[in-house]
């Protein structure tokens, strides 16, 4: 192992490595491994899509402030405003 040998800033021993090869040798329990999911929790029983959406300086400051006042993300107050918006 090279001389000092972080993850995320914090050093590895190689008493750390050594643990973590034992760990793997003796197995790993896969369903274990499949419930914990990867990425970001789904919004609901239907997939979501991510949508790329250009916004200027002025448009972001704006969202940001009423995120801010209302406790929310981004992401919750354009989903308002799109829901609000749609007859």
């Amino acid at each position: 192992m090279a001389e000092n040998e972080t993850i995320n800033g914090v050093p590895v021993s190689e008493a750390q490595i050594a643990a973590w090869a034992a760990e793997a040798e003796a197995g790993y329990d896969i369903a274990a491994l499949k419930k914990r999911g990867r990425g970001r929790p789904g919004r609901g029983a239907e997939p979501s899509q991510v949508v790329a959406l250009r916004l200027t300086l002025a448009e972001i400051a704006a969202l940001d402030e009423r995120a801010e006042r209302e406790g929310k993300s981004r992401s919750e107050v354009i989903r308002e405003a799109l829901h609000l918006s749609v007859p």
